[in-house]
């Protein structure tokens, strides 16, 4: 029996929500996709790397040290990097079994069925497209700051933030209140041009990118080493202090933990790679090594690099906008602060093209499946990509970014990513239960530790995001993290039952009494 047939015995219209893909006919979807399959193991790395390192290496590890963890910090990223190991396992195992465009997208619609999908894409969109907004405006304060502080070259204030936003310079003074934030909007931009070129120039451009930060933070590490004050470190774990308005913890072990969460932002990429499969020349075994791969480089990366920062500036001052710049300065090495600023530009670049490729990728996927509009779906003709889809997600998400305050972003990016990540760490019990033939390349070690593990994990660090009491302004208004979640998913709902749900290939397939869907069991 196939799925859309199973989907029809099961309770009438409520079986029709969970109509599921079988996984058939979604890897006969990946041979006949269309994209240009040009990604080997190094470019996919590489994709993971350029999307990993960037707003948390460069901005949150400062405040993270300085509000949290103190030289504990190193030990956060530890935390955080075993936990995210527990995710990575699993996206590798499902990544090389299913590889597919539409990466967490795709694997919901197996194993939870039609509506679960749904609300998967609503969740990453929150994680890539909102994500893609916030780090395009941590490389905006980055650009403003060199050329201010380098090349003399001041920008109005008015246009280096969102409306209302209070506009400090260097010194911590208000010297205005933002508009728009013209260098984030147009930075997005200009990456959504890159994108509509082609993959595999895109994936050049990146690899050029991730050269030049690689380079800029391995030589922070090895030059930075020599100007390390080991009363800096000490002690590792400075005492709880008691009373404190932060409810999420200073110092002490919660402190870890607090900036365990903190950072977690600064992880987020490298399920990125999964959003290729469609793209990888072998991904079968390359996506493992993609994602895995990426994963580990960063990891030992963030912890040298957080070693060396703390080492160099005393934790309780490293609550910058740029704490790898304040350490440069500290070494006295003006040319080096120069080139560090230069390498963040490029690093958070990296960032914006990779976080915005996994969108398109996702939407294109969404799209085949008649859950958004065709055009979604459609590849030019010369570049084989899908130009109408990235030149639509680049402009929303510029506008994000040049309207929508740093603070207002980064929150619902987590719960996107979060509940993305729990997710996948279900489908892979459920199809190790469900399907336990199914062909699997890579198989996650120990995945009924493992799975459960990285899910509880994701749960938890969900709950603290809804627990936060704090409001954050969205265009002029005022709402929690969790009143604004729950209005987007009744906005996303409103879409599925007004549109996808009558456009959707499945559902179609069902109405007809045929299919062109494989048993899946």
């Amino acid at each position: 029996m196939t799925d859309v047939q199973r989907g029809g015995n099961e309770g009438g219209g409520l079986g029709r929500l969970f109509l599921r893909k079988s996984i058939e006919q979604v890897q006969a979807e990946t041979e006949h996709g269309g994209l240009k399959r040009t990604l080997g193991p190094w470019n996919l790395i590489l994709l993971g790397i350029g999307c990993i390192i960037g707003t948390g290496i460069f901005v949150l590890t400062g405040q993270a040290a300085a509000q949290h963890a103190g030289p504990g910090i190193v030990l956060s990223f530890v935390i955080t990097g075993v936990l995210c190991g527990f995710v990575a396992l699993c996206y590798a195992e499902l990544a090389a079994a299913l590889p597919v465009s539409g990466s967490a997208y795709s694997y919901s619609y197996v194993s939870m069925g039609e509506i679960v999908a749904w609300v998967m894409g609503l969740l990453l969109l929150l994680e890539y497209g909102l994500a893609a907004s916030t780090v395009a405006v941590g490389w905006s304060g980055y650009v403003s700051s060199l050329l201010s502080e380098n090349l003399h070259i001041q920008l109005p204030p008015e246009l280096l933030g969102a409306p209302g936003e209070m506009i400090k310079n260097k010194a911590g003074e208000v010297i205005g209140t933002g508009i728009i934030n013209l260098p984030a909007l147009l930075g997005i931009l200009v990456v959504t041009m890159i994108l509509v070129v082609g993959v595999s120039e895109s994936a050049a451009a990146n690899n050029v990118i991730v050269a030049i930060k690689l380079t800029v933070i391995i030589a922070f590490i090895v030059i930075g080493a020599f100007f390390v004050n080991p009363e800096n470190w000490n002690p590792v774990i400075p005492e709880r202090i008691e009373g404190s308005a932060d409810e999420q913890g200073r110092y002490g072990f919660r402190g870890l933990i607090s900036g365990a969460s903190v950072i977690f932002f600064a992880y987020l990429g490298f399920e990125a790679v999964s959003t290729a499969g469609a793209e990888s020349r072998n991904p079968k075994r390359d996506m493992p090594i993609g994602i895995i791969g990426s994963l580990i480089i960063c990891t030992l990366l963030y912890i040298l690099t957080a070693g060396v920062m703390v080492g160099i500036v005393p934790y309780t001052e490293l609550d910058v906008a740029a704490p790898i710049a304040k350490a440069v300065d500290r070494m006295n090495m003006p040319w080096f602060a120069i080139a560090v600023k230069i390498g963040a530009i490029a690093g958070l670049s990296s960032v914006m093209l990779v976080l915005l490729f996994g969108q398109t990728r996702i939407f294109f996927t969404m799209a085949r499946d008649g859950l958004l509009p065709r055009a979604f779906s459609t590849v030019h003709s010369k570049f084989r990509t899908p130009w109408i889809n990235t030149l639509v997600v680049g402009f929303a998400v510029s506008l994000a970014a040049g309207f929508l305050s740093l603070d207002a972003l980064s929150n619902l990016t987590n719960v996107g990513s979060l509940m993305a990540f729990a997710m996948v760490c279900f489908t892979v019990l459920y199809l190790r239960v469900a399907r336990p033939d199914m062909a699997r390349p890579f198989r996650a070690p120990l995945f009924w530790i493992v799975a459960p593990a990285g899910a509880l994990m994701c749960g938890w660090l969900l709950f603290e995001l809804f627990a936060d009491p704090e409001s954050r302004a969205f265009f002029g208004l005022r709402f929690t993290t969790a009143q604004f979640f729950a209005a987007y998913l009744a906005i996303g709902m409103l879409i599925y039952f007004g549109y996808s749900m009558h456009h959707s290939h499945l559902g179609k397939e069902r109405r007809m009494g045929t299919s062109r869907i494989a048993p899946s069991e």
